[in-house]
Parts: structure tokens; sequence; C-alpha cells
């Protein structure tokens, strides 16, 4: 399952049925689940672990030094899960000291290529970052957030689940849970109400979310008095409930 002309480190662990393709270099201090192909010509630097059935195509990069110039070598990784597919020429670079040690990949991810993640990043589940999409360094990305192609993400930026992009956009705050957002910098366009629909969101979740997005966006309320409405939202509403925590637990302060 090795391609003869592969290099592969004697101390990376591969499970039996791993394939490593022409001209690949798996280095020291990796390992890789059951299931996962490594195509040709990709580069996977340690310490670095990756978890069952991945695909990761030609000419991508993982686990590389992180690009911050407050890096000195000290021990970090990165961490992928299962069922992503990384495409060409994606880049991954592994955490900082300063920043938590780990950049992590969560389950089932479409990254598409030339995306570039950069060192400390927690990328959860089930999401999409289209061509080119490029997070900077300590971004938190939640499950099913789609990043159109070309999205530029700011450092410590972070996004809710089911958030949704527009091509092109520069993200330079936080964007909450279920929100649209585009431009540059990106600005608040509406709730992402076709891909709750695909996910199974029930017309009533949808509802009580637009509800929601009126509330903190439409109805010239400064924020504290947003929350105060949102509070009450969100006894009748899980949804709501996490827009809130994430709204509370923002430090960059939102797309508005």
């Amino acid at each position: 399952m090795i391609h003869p002309t592969a290099i592969v480190d004697p101390s990376a662990k591969l499970a039996a049925d791993v394939e490593v393709g022409a001209y690949s270099i798996i280095g020291a201090d990796v390992e890789i689940g059951a299931g996962t192909r490594i195509g040709p010509h990709v580069v996977v630097q340690g310490p670095t672990r990756i978890g069952r059935n991945n695909r990761v195509w030609q000419f991508a990069s993982l686990g590389a030094d992180p690009q911050d110039k407050k890096f000195r070598g000290e021990r970090t990784e990165l961490v992928i899960g299962d069922g992503n597919t990384i495409r060409e020429f994606v880049t991954l670079n592994r955490g900082t000291g300063d920043g938590g040690g780990v950049t992590r990949i969560g389950d089932d991810n479409w990254i598409m290529a030339y995306v570039h993640i950069a060192h400390d990043c927690q990328v959860g589940s089930h999401t999409i970052l289209a061509n080119n999409a490029t997070l900077a360094g300590h971004v938190e990305v939640g499950d099913h957030v789609i990043l159109g192609g070309f999205t530029g993400v700011h450092q410590f930026c972070k996004i809710g689940a089911h958030a949704f992009s527009a091509m092109c956009s520069a993200i330079n705050r936080d964007v909450p849970p279920f929100v649209y957002a585009a431009g540059q910098f990106a600005v608040p366009r509406g709730v992402n109400s076709e891909g709750l629909k695909r996910r199974g969101f029930t017309p009533e979740r949808i509802a009580a979310i637009k509800r929601a997005y009126r509330t903190l966006y439409m109805a010239g309320l400064q924020l504290n008095e947003a929350i105060a409405e949102l509070e009450a939202q969100a006894r009748d509403s899980a949804d709501v409930a996490e827009m809130l925590a994430f709204i509370r637990s923002s430090e960059r302060s939102l797309v508005r």
C-alpha cells in the first residue's frame, strides 16, 4: 500500500491498510489511522495524528511548523479526525506553545483546494471550506459551517455552527451561529435558512432563529438590550440559547 518512491520515517505509525502515493513523505512522530489514503507528492510532518478513512490529495502539506515568529520549536501537534477530504495544495499547520499547542480538525470535513488552516485553529465537523478559504491563527469554526471561496478569516475570530460566508468575504469579527455573512469586511445578511432546511431543521426552529436574528440585528437595540430580549426567547428555543451563549463568549465583538 506504500509506493516504492514514498519515504516513510521508521518511527511513523501507519495502520496496515493505509495507502501512501508516489513521492510522498511521512515524517517522524506521525500516526495515520485505518482506511486513510495519502495521495502522491504529499508531505506529512509530525507530531501529527490523522484518524480513519481520510483522503488527502496530491501536493497537500500537513503538520508543518506554524507560521508564527513566536514559535521556537516547542512540541506542538496537528490532530485530524475521521472521514475528511483534504484536496490539492491544502496547508494545515501545527499549533504553537502559547496558543494551546494543537491545531485540530474534526470529522467529515470537505477542505477544498488551496485552503490554509493556520496554527491553533479549531475546526469542527461537517464543514465545507471552499477553494482558497484561509484561516489565520487561533480561529474557531463550528460544526456545519460553510466558507465560500476566497473567504479570509482574521486571527482569533469565531464562527458559530451552521454559519455561512459568501465568496470573497473578509471576516474580522465573530459570526454567530446560523448567520449568513458577506462582504469586505463581512456584515450579516440574514439567516442561513437553506442550509438549515437541508439539515432537517423544522420550520418552527428556523422561525425562532429568524426572530432572534431580527432582535439582534434589525430591532435597533443596543447589544445589552438585544441580549435581554434573547434571554426570554432562549427559554423556548435551544437554538436561540446556542446563539446567546456564543454572543456572550465573543471577545472580538460580532459582525454588525
